[in-house]
C-alpha cells in the first residue's frame, strides 16, 4: 500500500474579511438532541425481540394516547424503529423557526427508508425543550445501481427531514457588555490579532480595539442595538492580510495520506527503521572569486537525501532537503503509511522535522 502526498502549493497570502477569521463573543449555535420513534417502515424497522426499548417506547407512547396494553402481550413490530434526532440551533433563533435535524437509528433497524418520525422534543445540555421535530424521513441514494449491479451508496439507517422541526424557544445572546464587545479568532495567532487590531482602528479610529491576548480582541461598539449591528456588518466586512500558519503536517494513519499546509524543511538526521534508512545532510561548498574580482568568499549549502532500501536500492535527490521530497521518495520505493508514521514521529522526536505533526 502506496501512502498519498498532498503539498499545498505556495501561493501569495490574500486578504480576507474579519467574519471569516473571526466571530462575535457569545454567537454560537448550541446542540440539541432528542429520542424518537420513526413507524411506517416497510418490515425494516428494529426487531423488538432484541431492542426491548423500542418496545418499552411504544407502550409509553401507546399509554399517553389512552391506549391500555394487556399485560404479558409481546409484540411484535417491524415497521418501528427507535432513533436519536440531533440537530443545532443557530444564534439568534426564534420560535416559529423551522430547522433541519438528522434521524439516525439506534437499534437494528435495516433501513429507515419511507418512515415516518413522531413527535420529538428535542433538548439542550440543560435538559429545556428547545424544539420539536416531526416529519417524513428523507433517506437518499438508496437503490443506485452501478455498471447495472444494484449498489447501496448511503447510510440507510441515517436520515434527514428538511424543516423537521420548529423552535419552541429562544436562546437569549447578548451582544457584548456595555460598549464593549469581543471579538474571537478562530485560530489563536498573536500576529493576526495584532493586524485586525490595526485594520479595525484604522477604519473607526485609534483606540477602538486592543488585543487582548492571541485570540480574543476587545472592540468599542455603539450601545443603540441598531447602532451595534450596523457597526458589527461593517466590521465584518474590513478585509486583512493573516500571518503566515505555523508549518503543520497532516497525517491520516488509516489512508496514508499527508498533507503539508507549507514546504517543511528538515536538518540533518538519519533514521533507520526496518529495511530503510534514511539520512538526511547538508554538504558545504565554497565558492573562491577570482583575485582581482574584488569579490568575496561565500558558502552554500547542497542538501542530500539519501534513502536505502534492503537490495541494495539506492535513491539521491540533491533539489533540497524538504520532507515532501523524503515522502515521494518513500513512495516510490514502497514504503507503507506505518513506515511513513513511525519515521516522521521519529524525525520529530529528534528535533530534525521543525513542524508541527498531526496525526487523525
Amino acid at each position: 500500500m502506496i501512502a498519498a502526498v498532498s503539498v499545498l502549493v505556495m501561493m501569495p497570502v490574500h486578504a480576507e474579511r474579519i467574519k471569516d477569521l473571526a466571530g462575535v463573543q457569545g454567537v454560537r449555535q448550541n446542540q440539541l438532541m432528542g429520542y424518537g420513534l420513526v413507524v411506517g417502515l416497510d418490515g425494516s424497522g428494529d426487531q423488538t425481540t432484541q431492542t426491548p426499548f423500542t418496545v418499552q417506547s411504544i407502550i409509553s407512547m401507546m399509554q399517553q394516547m389512552g391506549v391500555t396494553t394487556p399485560v404479558g402481550t409481546s409484540l411484535q413490530l417491524k415497521n418501528v424503529a427507535a432513533v436519536m434526532v440531533t440537530t443545532s440551533l443557530p444564534p439568534f433563533s426564534q420560535p416559529g423557526q423551522m430547522l433541519d435535524v438528522t434521524v439516525s437509528s439506534m437499534g437494528n433497524a435495516k433501513s429507515l427508508r419511507g418512515g415516518t418520525l413522531l413527535m420529538t422534543p428535542l433538548k439542550g445540555a440543560d435538559n429545556q425543550i428547545y424544539a420539536m421535530a416531526q416529519g417524513n424521513v428523507l433517506v437518499g441514494g438508496v437503490g443506485a445501481s452501478a455498471n447495472g449491479s444494484k449498489a447501496q451508496v448511503n447510510h440507510l439507517s441515517v436520515g434527514r427531514i428538511s424543516g423537521g422541526a420548529t423552535v419552541e424557544r429562544a436562546v437569549p445572546t447578548t451582544l457584548g457588555q456595555g460598549n464593549v464587545i469581543q471579538l474571537e479568532l478562530n485560530n489563536s495567532d498573536f500576529s493576526t490579532a495584532s493586524l485586525v487590531v490595526e485594520a479595525i482602528n484604522k477604519k473607526f479610529g485609534e483606540n477602538t480595539a486592543a488585543a487582548m491576548d492571541g485570540r480574543v480582541i476587545q472592540v468599542k461598539a455603539p450601545i443603540p442595538n441598531d447602532q451595534r449591528v450596523a457597526f458589527l456588518g461593517a466590521l465584518e466586512n474590513l478585509e486583512v492580510t493573516p500571518a503566515k500558519m505555523a508549518a503543520k503536517v497532516i497525517l491520516n494513519a488509516r489512508t496514508g495520506s499527508i498533507v503539508m499546509n507549507q514546504a517543511v524543511s528538515l536538518e540533518n538526521c538519519a533514521v533507520a527503521h526496518g529495511n530503510l534508512s534514511v539520512v538526511v545532510n547538508t554538504e558545504n561548498s565554497v565558492s573562491q572569486p577570482n583575485a582581482l574580482s574584488d569579490g568575496q568568499t561565500t558558502t552554500t549549502g547542497n542538501s542530500n537525501i539519501q534513502i536505502t532500501k534492503e537490495g541494495g536500492q539506492l535513491l539521491m535527490l540533491k533539489a533540497g532537503a524538504s520532507l515532501a521530497d523524503v515522502v515521494k521518495a518513500l513512495n516510490s520505493i514502497g514504503a507503507t503509511p506505518q513506515d511513513l508514521l513511525a519515521i516522521l514521529q521519529a524525525m520529530k522526536a529528534s528535533g530534525a522535522l521543525r513542524a508541527d505533526l498531526e496525526i487523525i
